[in-house]
């Protein structure tokens, strides 16, 4: 990454946060993002302590509806049950979309298949397709990997690839989109689905219905699994507060820059 110039951030007196903290919890494919600005922050303002859990977009929710955690970081929009559960205890849970993300799906580099239908997918994961060589890959049983069922990943891959159908009883589930990635990479025969920013040169995307993964197809919405990625706070930010500074890093060019340099979409463009 190259270095990023401070000037938004500094221009704030940093004696102003003195003594402030924000707590973050969530998503594992918000945290990359989470810990970037969190760095960038408390390197203009020291006397402001950021702490960034990973515990799912799931618990997330509940850290915020609990009063636990300042920004909820969350894969996936807040459910209907979470709004209530929230109003009942005088919260008001304010969205901010800080990047978009795709959904890749990925094998091992070793894998000769480049790409699935949609359809294959969704088959592969029900378990009627069990063996690469249904999709014109190698014979070998297909390892069925996917992430925990708190996941905010997990559910947009079952909205939006499963269709909600119960994914195959063989599956194994992990707890991150790291534990994914590690996975794939160590295992030839295995396929998982991951964020974006967690592709790298261990693991192997597949391209889907012909459309491949990268910040081109999932910004003009040609990759058709793509979502955006939120931050939720307890009501919209004071004004000048850290929280409020911190949840708007991703409209500045230096927040669009982080986004970009860990391998999200930027929902801005300068």
């Amino acid at each position: 990454m190259k270095k990023i110039a401070l000037s938004v951030l500094m221009a704030t007196t940093l004696s102003v946060f003195a003594d402030d903290k924000i707590v973050m919890d969530g998503s594992t494919t918000v945290g990359p993002i989470a810990k970037a600005f969190a760095e960038y922050f408390m390197s203009a303002h020291p006397d402001v302590n950021i702490t960034v859990s990973e515990s799912g977009s799931g618990n997330g929710a509940k850290s915020l509806v609990n009063g636990v955690c300042d920004v909820a970081n969350m894969s996936r929009p807040m459910k209907d049950k979470e709004f209530k559960a929230a109003a009942e205890k005088g919260i008001q849970p304010v969205a901010h979309v800080v990047a978009l993300d795709g959904l890749p799906i990925l094998v091992n580099p070793k894998n000769p298949v480049k790409g699935l239908t949609l359809e294959q997918v969704r088959n592969i994961y029900l378990g009627t397709i069990s063996n690469w060589k249904q999709v014109g890959g190698p014979d070998l049983k297909i390892v069925v990997i996917s992430r925990d069922t708190n996941s905010g990943t997990y559910e947009t891959f079952e909205k939006m690839v499963m269709a909600k159908q119960k994914i195959t009883g063989k599956a194994e589930y992990v707890g991150s989109n790291g534990a994914i990635r590690q996975r794939v990479q160590s295992t030839p025969a295995a396929i998982g689905y991951a964020g974006l920013g967690f592709v790298d040169k261990t693991v192997k995307a597949l391209e889907i219905d012909g459309v491949y993964p990268n910040g081109a197809t999932v910004q003009t919405g040609k990759y058709p699994i793509a979502r955006p990625l939120f931050m939720y706070t307890s009501g919209y930010p004071k004004l000048g507060s850290a929280v409020y500074q911190f949840v708007t890093i991703h409209l500045t060019e230096d927040g669009q820059e982080m986004v970009e340099e860990i391998g999200f979409v930027p929902v801005t463009s300068y």
